[in-house]
């Protein structure tokens, strides 16, 4: 049976410990009201830009721009696979890890994917389960602006009009709430038309300068806006995720606390009871 100092000393470790889950959970739940207000201002403008282009791209039939090629079905399939830098935060990276497993095994089981990762936990993940990695970003995860975004994206697109992969999906955690994040397989490339809906031809644009030109620009601001608000998606989401693991690690804390207080209570009970029999035994010895 442990002594009495060896349980005080455990109780002082764990609400030392106690100590610093729920700072991280406070820290945390500040960082996520930021990200929530940031992807929400951001999601419409993304949605709309989508929109915009599937639906410019569905009438530019005469414009043969590389990122609205159609995949020929047989080339390599790169994914952007999106985590976080730093750990203690549940599930969050260990969901994607799996998915991205998922996803080489079932979804593309005939292709070879290569893994384009944002991230320093995927990519230490993914790294030690030796899959393909053809390059990867870190950083991102804490400051998701627009110029990271950029830098992933340009790097993508570079490698997709160079013929390097024929399809590019991104996989990411899209935020709903601070306890829920759903894994998301999104295709970024090629750029997909939306069908059109409604009787008659659909209405089509004057281009300045040219078609050419305007879809250069668009498409890959596009991508850009994009890939920022998955970036922010994941930045909300992985704070959610934190709070959330910092919040039940508080709380099981206070139960080992409570336990270890409870054996502390008992073995000085004992040892009490053990000193007075001693003295009893003692005193009738006399």
């Amino acid at each position: 049976m442990p002594s009495l100092n060896d349980i005080k000393r455990r109780i002082t470790s764990v609400k030392s410990t106690q100590k610093i889950t729920r700072a991280m959970k406070m820290v945390a739940a500040s960082k996520l009201r930021r990200a929530q207000q940031a992807i929400t201002r951001t999601r419409p403008y993304a949605y709309n830009l989508r929109s915009l282009v599937s639906s410019v791209a569905a009438r530019a039939d005469e414009v043969d721009h590389p990122l609205l090629r159609s995949a020929r079905g047989e080339g390599k399939i790169g994914i952007v696979v999106v985590t976080s830098d730093r750990g203690l935060c549940g599930g969050f990276n260990a969901t994607i890890v799996h998915r991205v497993l998922e996803c080489i095994k079932h979804d593309f089981p005939k292709r070879e994917v290569e893994l384009t990762i944002v991230g320093r936990k995927g990519l230490e993940a993914l790294r030690r389960r030796h899959c393909t990695i053809r390059a990867s970003f870190t950083g991102a995860s804490d400051k998701p602006a627009i110029r990271a975004a950029a830098e992933v994206i340009d790097d993508i697109v570079a490698d997709f009009m160079g013929g390097g992969t024929d399809e590019v999906y991104c996989l990411y955690n899209e935020f709903k709430s601070a306890v829920q994040q759903n894994v998301t397989l999104e295709q970024m490339l090629p750029v997909v038309p939306e069908p059109h809906e409604g009787d008659g031809l659909p209405l089509d644009y004057i281009y300045e300068p040219g078609q050419e030109a305007v879809f250069g620009e668009l498409l890959v601001r596009h991508m850009h806006v994009q890939m920022h608000r998955i970036l922010l998606e994941s930045a909300a989401s992985e704070y959610g995720a934190r709070m959330t693991a910092m919040d039940s690690a508080t709380r099981n804390a206070g139960d080992v606390i409570d336990r270890l207080t409870l054996q502390y209570n008992r073995a000085r009970q004992d040892a009490i009871t053990t000193q007075l029999i001693e003295v009893v035994s003692g005193a009738e010895a006399l």
